[in-house]
């Protein structure tokens, strides 16, 4: 059988024996890479079947974790609290997101450089600052403003989540919106489309993917979120960071293993749905990776 691969016509031996040594080196390493970064996360996931006391003292294989996690009332309360806040955070990041992203990629003008400045500063600014500020943001319209909804735990998560996540969604609506073209919703207006309409049966639906990756985006980034959320939750609406951070000075249990590995299978599956509905809208294993990193 001949092989019709092409030849590396004019290349030195020796110069094809470096680049498939610089393959092999590069191969490892990405191996190394990751092996770092999800190793941790392997651990966790079998120490979770782990029947003995501790998480790091391994008795034997089982499911008592999981059993005994779900049926601590304040572990399924820290976590009901977290699925809410994460909830109320992507959809409200989601909305105000793909205004915005649309606004900056539709809408183009002076502002677009401040606008864009502000939500970078958002993303940079250290966690710890963000905290303190709407620690004293919270407190000062709930009691000099007299504003209850301020008072409430699950409302103070939700915005607090949503203004960290809100630049993340911009971002990937505007890359999204700025790859489309802009000429389907100039033929909607030469056919009389209202600005309304145009938007609700053009616009979004084309917008939808980055919609979504972004709304996801939101939800996993309130699920972890521990700074921000253990300075401005209230007792009663601790989420499953802020509990898992306290439980740390009595000394880790199985359960918490066990309840974080359940929550890192719902973010998979949330993932699923998501590549599943870009898949469903046309977009190729490219295009969904470039939506979701918002390029």
């Amino acid at each position: 059988m001949i092989d019709e691969r092409p030849a590396e016509v004019g290349v030195p031996p020796s110069r094809r024996r470096r680049r498939s040594g610089s393959a092999t080196v590069l191969g490892i390493w990405g191996v190394l890479v990751l092996a770092f970064l999800f190793l941790p996360i392997v651990v966790i996931v079998v120490y979770s079947f782990n029947t003995g006391r501790l998480l790091t003292s391994w008795q034997g294989a089982g499911f008592d974790a999981y059993v005994a996690g779900l049926d601590r009332p304040v572990i399924r309360a820290a976590v009901v609290t977290s699925l809410e806040s994460a909830l109320g955070a992507a959809v409200l990041s989601a909305v105000i997101g793909s205004l915005a992203g649309l606004a900056l990629a539709r809408r183009a003008g002076r502002w677009t450089a401040l606008l864009t400045l502000l939500l970078g500063l958002t993303l940079v600014t250290p966690e710890i600052m963000d905290a303190i500020s709407l620690l004293g943001w919270f407190v000062s319209l709930n009691t000099e403003a007299g504003l209850p909804l301020f008072g409430d735990g699950i409302a103070r998560l939700v915005i607090a989540h949503s203004v960290l996540s809100t630049a993340v969604v911009t971002f990937i609506v505007r890359a999204r919106v700025s790859g489309l073209d802009s000429r389907l919703e100039e033929a909607a207006a030469d056919l009389y489309a209202t600005p309304w309409r145009r938007f609700r049966d053009v616009t979004l639906p084309l917008a939808a993917p980055g919609v979504l990756a972004g709304g996801l985006m939101a939800f996993t980034l309130s699920l972890d979120n521990t700074i921000v959320a253990s300075f401005v939750s209230l007792p009663g609406a601790s989420p499953w960071p802020v509990y898992v951070f306290s439980a740390l000075r009595a000394g880790l249990r199985p359960e918490i293993a066990a309840v974080s590995t359940l929550l890192l299978l719902l973010t998979l599956v949330a993932l699923g749905v998501v590549a599943l509905v870009l898949r469903r809208s046309g977009d190729s294993a490219s295009d969904i990776a470039r939506t979701m990193a918002g390029g």
